[in-house]
C-alpha cells in the first residue's frame, strides 16, 4: 500500500498488503464466529483492540458554564477510534517516548494510536448542541475532549485524584481539550490501538454495536513484513539481492528497512487532527536510518510497524532479547490505581531463562502414555 495509514484504515481492510490474515464479518453472524451484537470474548471472537483500549467513558464534561454538572461526553463506540473498554493492557510509557519517538516524519504513529478522544454525545442520546470542557471552554460534537498529546510543553497543571475530566487529564491554558503528556501515560488513560480498532458500515447515525467482536480481519502476515525477515536475515550474513523498481533497495539491511521507512514518511491524512495533511517526509526518514543496522534496530522497526498484531513476544524469544529489551518499563500509576497519578515509576521483572519456553499443555500431557515421572521430566522446565 501506498500509505501507511492505507494498511490499517478499517474501509480498505483485505488490502493487497495482506499476505494471510483470519476473516470476520458483519454479513453473516454464521461465518463471522460469534454474536455480531454482544461478544463475551469467547474463542474464536476477534477482541483485540479492546484489551489496548482504556475506559474513555469515564471522561466527563459539564452542561454548565457555571457549575460542573457532568456530562459523558464521549460515549462507548462501534468506530476504529473507540471500541469497547477491557483495559487489559497499558503501554508502557517507552513505547510512545522511545519506539515512536518521531511523530512528526514518521505517520506510524499517527496510524495506530487513537490519541484524540473527540465528541460523540449527540449519537448517545444527549441533545445538547454545546458542553464547557477544560477551562469552562464550549465544545461542540467532534471536537477534541481529551488529547494525548505529542510532546510535553511543561505547562500542563495535572488535578489531584480524578478532576473534573474524571480521568486525571490535566489543563492548559487556552486549550477546551483536557490534555496528558507522553509521561504522564498511567495505568489508567493511555493512547488507544486505532489500528485494530472496530469498523462496521451498519452503525447508522448512532453508536452501532458497541459491545460486539471486531468484524475485520486480523493480520497475521503481512507483505511489509517480508521486508522486515529479509533485513534480519541480512544482519545475520545472508546475502540479499539488490531490488529496482517500485521497491528499489541495494540489498542491505538499510535497503531493505528503508523501504518501510520511506513509505512512513508519506502523509494523506492526520488521524490525530481528523483533516487531510499531505506531506512527504520519506528524505528525512531514509536520511535518520543508522548507517548500521543490527538486531536491535530491526527490532524497533518491527514495533512501529507491527504494533500490537501479536509479534512481540515471540521476536523477542526468537532473538534472545526478552530479557534485556522488556527487563524494565515505566509507568504512572501503581497496579489497581483509580486516581491515574502523573509520576512514572520503574518497574523491573525477572525473565529467567526457562520463561522463553512456553510449558506444554496438561491436556497433551494426560495423554502421553508415561508413568508420572516421566511426565513431569518430560514437562518444559520451571512449568
Amino acid at each position: 500500500m501506498t500509505y501507511y495509514y492505507d494498511v490499517n484504515e478499517g474501509s480498505k481492510d483485505r488490502n493487497k498488503e495482506l499476505l494471510l490474515y483470519a476473516d470476520h464479518t458483519q454479513a453473516s453472524q454464521l461465518y463471522n464466529g460469534q454474536d455480531l451484537n454482544y461478544s463475551t470474548g469467547a474463542s474464536g471472537d476477534y477482541f483485540a483492540s479492546w484489551m489496548v483500549t482504556w475506559n474513555y467513558t469515564n471522561i466527563r464534561s459539564s452542561s454548565s458554564n457555571t457549575t460542573w454538572t457532568a456530562v459523558s461526553y464521549v460515549q462507548r463506540e462501534a468506530e476504529q477510534h473507540l471500541g469497547r473498554p477491557w483495559c487489559g493492557i497499558v503501554p508502557p510509557i517507552g513505547i510512545f517516548t522511545n519506539t515512536f519517538a518521531d511523530k512528526t516524519n514518521d505517520s506510524r504513529y499517527d496510524g495506530t494510536f487513537t490519541t484524540v478522544y473527540r465528541g460523540n454525545w449527540k449519537k448517545g442520546g444527549i441533545n445538547n448542541t454545546t458542553l464547557y470542557n477544560a477551562n469552562n471552554l464550549p465544545v461542540v460534537n467532534a471536537d477534541p475532549i481529551l488529547t494525548f498529546l505529542d510532546t510535553d510543553p511543561g505547562t500542563i497543571v495535572y488535578p489531584t485524584g480524578l478532576g473534573n475530566s474524571n480521568a486525571s487529564a490535566g489543563v492548559m491554558p487556552g486549550r477546551a481539550d483536557f490534555v496528558i503528556a507522553p509521561r504522564g501515560i498511567s495505568r489508567l488513560a493511555y493512547p488507544g490501538l486505532w489500528k485494530l480498532g472496530p469498523y462496521r458500515t451498519d452503525n447508522g447515525t448512532g453508536l452501532g454495536g458497541q459491545n460486539a467482536g471486531t468484524t475485520r480481519p486480523f493480520p497475521i502476515a503481512k507483505f511489509s513484513e517480508l521486508f522486515l525477515i529479509a533485513a534480519e536475515a541480512a544482519v545475520k550474513g545472508a546475502t540479499t539481492q539488490a531490488v529496482t523498481g517500485t521497491y528499489a533497495n541495494d540489498g542491505t539491511a538499510r535497503g531493505l528497512i528503508n523501504v518501510l521507512r520511506a513509505r512512513a514518511g508519506k502523509w494523506y491524512w492526520s488521524n490525530s487532527g481528523n483533516v487531510a495533511k499531505v506531506a512527504d517526509n520519506s528524505a528525512a526518514m531514509i536520511a535518520a536510518t543508522p548507517a548500521t543496522i543490527d538486531i536491535n534496530y530491526i527490532l524497533d522497526e518491527r514495533s512501529r510497524e507491527l504494533f500490537g498484531e501479536a509479534h512481540r513476544w515471540f521476536d523477542l524469544v526468537r532473538t534472545q532479547t526478552w530479557a534485556v529489551r522488556a527487563g524494565t518499563y515505566e509507568i504512572c500509576g501503581n497496579s489497581g490505581s483509580s486516581t491515574g497519578d502523573h509520576t512514572p515509576v520503574t518497574v523491573t521483572r525477572t525473565i529467567t531463562p526457562d520463561k522463553y519456553l512456553r510449558p506444554i499443555p496438561q491436556s497433551q500431557l494426560d495423554g502421553l502414555e508415561m508413568t508420572a515421572d516421566e511426565k513431569a521430566a518430560y514437562q518444559n522446565p520451571g512449568y
